[in-house]
């Protein structure tokens, strides 16, 4: 990947993180990446729609191999729920509250105005919950069972940042973990 691609992606994915996507402008996006305004047209020649899904792809490609790495590191997937919940919380403190994940902000901004943007969000979401499902069904749930707890997950860790930046708080979002873990346990018992 090119040094001034990778900088106007980085730059974007920043700007979403804590303006939005209709927050955001190309004119700050070039200037947050040091980067002259032809270079975005010349990598992304559908404009900010396409620099959107590219940012929300590579985001959330780098979410699912930090989720994946977690869940290595915790040896199973029961206890890779709360390490991955008190992580998200923890970066979420150390940046002040700033919306670490773009993929869930992006797509409730614009899921209904810009399809291709949804559809970069649905195949985030399908991704992790393929990354969570293997797992799950690896340590013995069935496959429809699986995808409906991996689905319940996302959704937790999503509406988790959401109350975590609303009440500038990370009590619930690690209790949340603490509830995912009870829950994946209950459904391996």
């Amino acid at each position: 990947m090119s040094e001034t691609r990778k900088r106007i992606v980085t730059a974007t994915g920043e700007l979403f993180r804590s303006q939005g996507f209709n927050g955001t402008s190309l004119k700050q996006v070039t200037e947050h990446a040091d980067a002259p305004t032809g270079s975005i047209y010349h990598f992304f020649p559908g404009g900010k729609e396409e620099l959107g899904a590219a940012v929300l792809r590579e985001s959330g490609a780098a979410y699912q191999q930090l989720f994946e790495l977690i869940a290595d590191e915790a040896g199973d997937i029961v206890d890779a729920m709360p390490a991955f919940f008190n992580g998200a919380a923890d970066a979420l403190e150390e940046t002040d509250f700033i919306d670490i994940c773009p993929i869930g902000n992006i797509a409730r901004e614009v899921a209904s105005t810009h399809e291709p943007l949804r559809e970069a969000s649905v195949s985030v979401f399908a991704g992790w919950t393929e990354a969570i499902q293997t797992r799950l069904a690896a340590a013995g749930l069935d496959a429809a069972e699986a995808e409906a707890l991996a689905n319940t997950i996302i959704a937790a860790i999503e509406g988790g940042f959401m109350l975590a930046r609303a009440r500038r708080s990370t009590t619930d979002l690690r209790a949340t973990g603490t509830h995912m873990q009870q829950l994946v346990a209950a459904a391996l018992a």
